[in-house]
């Protein structure tokens, strides 16, 4: 399953900038992507797996291969198992400025470039950045022949299964869960050691679950520690991997001064959602309705959707007061021109008077209620109700104004 949206921007970005950087978590589809492209260049395209041996070989000499291949496009997949190439890049970029020849490079790497701190310092001013997520809502029912019939079961499949096409696309919804916790598993086993990090994988594993656990609620590191009888200090490098990972989001409060008492922790959330249910063990919707993390592993489910729905270009965040006004997410597409939104599970939602206080206090431009049902309708309070796909519609549309 191609991400058409994604594979469109990464190819607007190679026309514009010497590198490009696709960064998302393992297994979301990056080298299916980066194979497609390489396809649609043509025979001026490279592709190499930094994972295989024999790709690896090839970059013996890498100054002399990518000079050998100047005029060329070079994909370099899992860039993350030859961090000292980011050197050479530095200068081969240089290189094909001065001498006009054209050739570019599309860096894969499984980790935000914050961790792999080689590209960030060397490629600072000569590269671009992509980041790739799991599918999203919008995405799968673009791709359903039959999306008005289905939209509900296609909601509830990808909200349970999670957007890794290896998941998702499985029917069976043991196999799915398999395949999640497989993953998880690998993640733990060979990646976080793979990028040098020094953690203690069963202290990490922990944390993690107690992470889905506590879905979406406010971040207290003392907390963590004492279950886990570690510092705090440890504690938020813990949360610090994950992010950087691209596994985990910390939704961040919105500082604007508003005269009012802020809540300052950030709100965690596993961002896929099923790989938050494998962490539950949650293997079925019946499992999940009655799980006590529903509503908020519905919530995270709905802020991801429409974070992907921005491109990246609206900022997100919570507001909440000590007074208890709260708006789940605000996205903030400009200064002064922030949504306050309300996520909502019920087939029949109902909003308290904090979301209204919470929007006040922003001066939201719009205020939007995404709850799990079909129709769209007006509320008291200038609130507009919708599902999330109209919710996603709205967003991407708001981006490109």
């Amino acid at each position: 399953m191609i991400k058409r949206e994604i594979f469109d921007i990464v190819l607007r970005r190679l026309a514009q900038f010497d590198s490009v950087a696709l960064v998302g978590p393992r297994q979301v589809g990056k080298t299916t992507l980066a194979r497609e492209i390489a396809a649609e260049v043509g025979q001026k395209a490279r592709y190499l797996d930094l994972e295989s041996p024999s790709d690896r070989q090839l970059l013996d000499d890498p100054d002399s291969y990518f000079s050998l291949y100047s005029d060329h496009l070079i994909i370099l997949d899992e860039v993350q198992r030859t961090p000292e190439i980011f050197q050479v890049l530095r200068g081969q970029i240089d290189q094909r400025r001065r001498m006009k020849e054209g050739g570019k490079f599309l860096i894969l790497g499984s980790a935000s470039m914050d961790l792999l701190r080689q590209s960030s310092e060397s490629l600072a001013g000569r590269i671009s950045y992509v980041e790739m997520r799991p599918l999203t809502f919008r995405e799968i029912t673009s791709d359903d022949q039959n999306r008005a019939s289905n939209e509900q079961n296609l909601i509830d499949g990808l909200w349970l299964k999670g957007g890794f096409p290896e998941s998702y696309m499985r029917l069976d919804e043991e196999a799915s869960l398999q395949w999640r916790l497989d993953f998880i598993q690998t993640y733990l086993e060979r990646d976080i050691p793979q990028f040098g990090l020094q953690v203690t994988t069963d202290q990490l594993a922990r944390f993690w679950r107690m992470l889905a656990n506590d879905q979406g609620e406010l971040f207290n590191a003392q907390r963590f520690a004492r279950s886990l009888g570690v510092s705090g200090h440890t504690i938020s490098r813990y949360l610090d991997i994950l992010e950087k990972l691209l596994l985990v989001r910390s939704l961040q409060p919105w500082s604007v001064n508003t005269g009012k008492r802020l809540v300052k922790s950030p709100r965690p959330f596993v961002r896929d959602s099923g790989i938050l249910h494998a962490l539950l063990h949650l293997q079925t919707s019946d499992a999940l309705r009655s799980h006590a993390v529903s509503g908020k592993s519905w919530e995270g489910y709905v802020i991801e959707n429409l974070i992907s729905a921005s491109s990246s270009k609206a900022r997100p965040y919570f507001y909440r007061t000590g007074a208890g006004a709260e708006a789940d997410l605000v996205l903030e597409f400009a200064p002064g021109q922030c949504w306050a939104i309300e996520v909502k599970l019920s087939s029949a939602p109902t909003v308290d008077r904090g979301f209204h206080n919470a929007a006040d206090d922003i001066a939201a431009v719009r205020r939007i209620l995404v709850y799990k049902g079909k129709e769209r309708f007006p509320m008291r309070g200038g609130i507009e109700a919708m599902p999330l796909l109209d919710a996603m519609n709205e967003v991407s549309d708001a981006v490109r104004a």
